[in-house]
């Protein structure tokens, strides 16, 4: 069958009582695509992650699979799809081969196990104990295992959180990876650079809904915020006093043109003799977006 996108989800509703963890969410998840789902804590993102995994059950909505209407994520389903979950608990005294090993051995269908500990960078970790990893060789391990049976969907929950930068970076590598080789990507993150570098699509979440939904420069645009230009110069001056000047002496420009602007600010340092310093441009990011849209920071 021929379709667009991987998962549809119409209306979906998961309620606690009187909390409505997933109050008529509705989402498409393009294949082959990178989708972000963003969210301050309690959100509702993970629930509705993981009703989508089959690991919660929805309490009413409609879930789309491969284009057909599914009553539930039973064991066809669980064979095309691939899980890493927040924090994944393996047997700390297994190598990493007989981790993965494992893992393959739960499916009808698997790939090489050599094959993907090459793919994950994990040869020269293949005899190590799972105990003796560090946070982000662990990681990439659970990503091996996620992947391990060749998954059309492979659903990533906050798989960064607690790495350092470089180890974040060797997994965005490692995301980057399974588009190339066709994967459709459900991500959770509380990284906003995140999700603006691996993301095709973005939808935030607050309060059990659907608040915005885009590419990243669509929902940057949606805020109508200006980009900010900061610079010093070499010597005293009251050309630019029509700019904000902080303590420092760095002046302060907004803009939405900055081609422009700094043309205008070269030329008259030009025409004044004196030289630009310390020149820097903020532009409107997500995490902009995020705040005007929920009034807090991701991980409030």
């Amino acid at each position: 069958m021929d379709y667009t996108n991987s998962i549809e989800v119409h209306n979906l509703k998961k309620y606690y009582k009187d909390t409505k963890a997933v109050d008529g969410i509705s989402l498409s998840i393009e294949k082959g695509k990178v989708t972000a789902i963003l969210g301050p804590n309690g959100a509702g993102k993970t629930t509705t992650v993981e009703t989508l995994e089959g690991l919660r059950k929805a309490d009413s909505g409609e879930i789309y699979y491969f284009g057909e209407k599914i009553k539930e994520v039973d064991e066809k389903i669980k064979e095309k799809i691939g899980v890493q979950l927040q924090s994944s608990t393996f047997l700390s005294n297994l190598t990493v081969y007989e981790t993965i090993k494992t893992f393959a051995g739960l499916y009808k269908k698997s790939l090489d196990v050599d094959k993907i500990i090459i793919k994950f960078n994990l040869e020269e970790k293949k005899k190590s104990k799972i105990k003796n990893l560090s946070g982000g060789e662990q990681q990439r391990v659970a990503l091996a295992c996620a992947v391990i049976n060749d998954p059309e969907i492979v659903f990533l929950d906050e798989p960064t959180t607690g790495l350092d930068p470089q180890a974040r970076r060797n997994l965005w590598t490692a995301i980057e990876e399974l588009k190339k080789d066709g994967k459709t990507v459900v991500l959770t993150t509380h990284y906003m650079e995140e999700a603006e570098y691996l993301s095709d699509k973005i939808y935030i979440v607050d309060h059990g809904k659907i608040i915005a939904e885009g590419k990243v420069n669509e929902l940057v645009k949606t805020i109508n915020m200006k980009s900010v230009i900061n610079f010093s110069v070499n010597h005293k001056s009251e050309i630019f006093s029509e700019y904000q000047k902080n303590e420092d002496g760095i002046f302060k420009t907004e803009t939405s043109d900055i081609e422009k602007t700094l043309v205008e600010i070269y030329e008259k340092a030009r025409k004044n003799d004196l030289t630009i310093e310390n020149l820097s441009i903020r532009n409107p990011n997500l995490e902009d977006v995020f705040l005007h849209l929920t009034g807090r920071k991701l991980r409030d």
